[in-house]
């Protein structure tokens, strides 16, 4: 076939080319099979490819969607996958070794654990304890005693909660349940190429990163998301961590500094903590589609859901929901405005060339 055949075989998805050539698209990254249901490129974006070798020496990843390196139309271990990460989720409060796991995808371990990351976006394990965290989140919500919490969410210990408050709660689970009771947040406020910007921080981590008109209004909206905690404005210039990550933030903003990496205080449901954790590893100045999200963490009919995760994300920027677009190429929603969407895509668009 010559690039035109193969080009017309790509326009009308012939499955009967699967299997002959791989076309890759530059624009996204990936290379995909001539059936890939994914919309039809710009012909300039296109190169076509002998095998998946080629296409990765070229910098491409395999499409989530059409799957270009497992055979036309096979995709054996998926639904069991799929059903061990529903099966984890009911049984989130009992002992799931990975072995027993892998057993019922009829896998290796080995081979299980990376399947299940490459279909979920995470590892068995933190698949597992985000789950156990949501039961322990509802539960203190509840007002229910918190030991007990633990346990019946399935956490072996109370110490084993108190070794993920860091990256899940934040706070105790005491303090947590009652709202944030008796836990200190700070917040710095400064002017950045997005206009004023609040950055709040419990001692763990960054817990909310916002964009705003006055400062009195992000204030208000910290005072609601953690309605018992301490929350006092602090001079950025006082605080050498504040002082650092406030410029790293601007950095990044301007597009002088392309990786932001700050410690976060993150809370969500185990949903969330999967699409967050996935727009994380979207590459800087590229987008998805909120369909593209949705395959890749292994929910492809749950786009509204991950849009409904983009929009609970507190942490604007350090988690990059901005990055999120409409499949025809529209902007979609952000809770910070859509003008701050536009800027924040075309800077780092402008920041990729610079750095190229």
């Amino acid at each position: 076939m010559n690039d035109e055949q193969r080009w017309a075989a790509v326009r009308s998805r012939d499955a009967r080319s699967d299997g002959k050539f791989l076309y890759g698209v530059l624009t996204t990254g990936v290379f995909c099979r001539p059936s890939c249901p994914s919309r039809t490129p710009l012909r300039k974006n296109v190169r076509f490819y002998a095998t998946p070798d080629a296409a990765a020496r070229d910098g491409l990843r395999p499409c989530l969607r059409c799957r270009p390196l497992a055979l036309p139309g096979d995709d054996p271990h998926a639904t069991r996958i799929h059903a061990v990460a529903r099966y984890i989720e009911a049984h989130a409060d009992e002992r799931l070794p990975l072995n027993a796991l892998a057993a019922r995808a009829h896998l290796s371990p080995f081979h299980f654990q990376r399947r299940f990351k490459a279909l979920v976006g995470v590892t068995p394990k933190q698949y597992l304890d985000a789950c156990r965290m949501k039961r322990l989140k509802g539960a203190l919500r509840e007002g229910g005693p918190v030991t007990g919490a633990i346990y019946d969410a399935g956490f072996g210990s109370a110490s084993r909660v108190y070794e993920r408050v860091d990256t899940r709660l934040g706070m105790t689970p005491k303090q947590y349940r009652e709202g944030g009771a008796g836990v200190a947040i700070s917040y710095a406020v400064a002017e950045t190429p997005l206009g004023l910007t609040m950055m709040a921080a419990t001692d763990r981590g960054l817990c909310s990163v916002k964009f705003g008109d006055a400062e009195p209004e992000l204030a208000a909206q910290l005072a609601r998301e953690y309605p018992g905690a301490a929350i006092a404005r602090m001079d950025a210039a006082a605080s050498a961590p504040f002082a650092q990550w406030m410029a790293a933030l601007a950095a990044h903003l301007e597009g002088t500094r392309l990786r932001l990496d700050l410690p976060l205080d993150v809370r969500g449901t185990a949903f969330q903590m999967k699409v967050w954790s996935f727009l994380q590893r979207i590459p800087y100045g590229e987008v998805r589609s909120y369909a593209e999200v949705a395959e890749a963490i292994g929910a492809p009919n749950a786009v509204r859901a991950v849009g409904s995760a983009c929009a609970a994300n507190r942490l604007a920027v350090a988690i990059p929901c901005h990055r999120v677009i409409r499949g025809d190429g529209g902007l979609g929603g952000y809770r910070w405005g859509l003008e701050r969407k536009r800027t924040l895509i075309d800077a780092e668009r402008a920041g990729r060339e610079r750095a190229r």
